[in-house]
């Protein structure tokens, strides 16, 4: 029986046996090898160098292929009124990357220390496009790369903010700095 051009015979090249093996190649290129123990141990102690918890920075590093290098806290998830909370700056002064804070009105744009920088918030009343402009402008005046860099916040239009600005990931205020 001849068959046209195009028609397989009902015959499959590789078999359910090669299509098995194929399928076990790219599920095993997929899920990556173990870590040796000593990394795992470094990315715990660089988890906790950032005040990050560990499941939170081993995700945003499996994500974005990159360590963290900034972090990037709205002035309410500092509780800036009229400065931020001693408790907020004492677990800030020993985070191993660059702190900077978004500033909401009537607030000044003022970084406390041990805050690096400060820049003004984006307002309520933004379009997506235009705060995505400022956030690229804020993270593009201090060359951090948006990959690279975690937003805290306490709000669900500063959780917007991680996604305008296309960074590594976002973190509640509650996730941070407990309670």
């Amino acid at each position: 029986m001849t068959h046209g051009i195009g028609h397989n015979s009902n015959h499959d090249p590789d078999g359910y046996a090669g299509r098995l093996h194929l399928w076990r190649r790219a599920r095993a290129d997929l899920v990556a090898p173990r870590l040796p123990i000593e990394i795992v141990r470094m990315r715990v102690r660089r988890a906790a160098a950032l005040g990050l918890p560990y499941k939170t920075y081993a995700s945003i590093r499996a994500t974005t292929g990159r360590d963290v290098i900034a972090l990037l806290f709205s002035s309410n998830a500092l509780d800036m009124r009229p400065a931020p909370a001693p408790a907020a700056l004492e677990k800030l002064a020993g985070v191993a990357a660059e702190r900077g804070v978004l500033v909401h009105l009537p607030l000044p744009d003022d970084a406390p220390p041990p805050l690096d920088w400060a820049a003004r918030a984006p307002p309520f009343t933004d379009t997506w496009g235009a705060m995505r402009r400022r956030l690229d402008g804020v993270l593009a005046a201090r060359a951090l790369p948006r990959d690279g860099v975690v937003m805290v916040g306490a709000t669900a239009v500063e959780r917007e903010w991680c996604a305008a600005a296309r960074a590594a990931g976002w973190v509640s205020r509650e996730a941070y700095f407990g309670g």
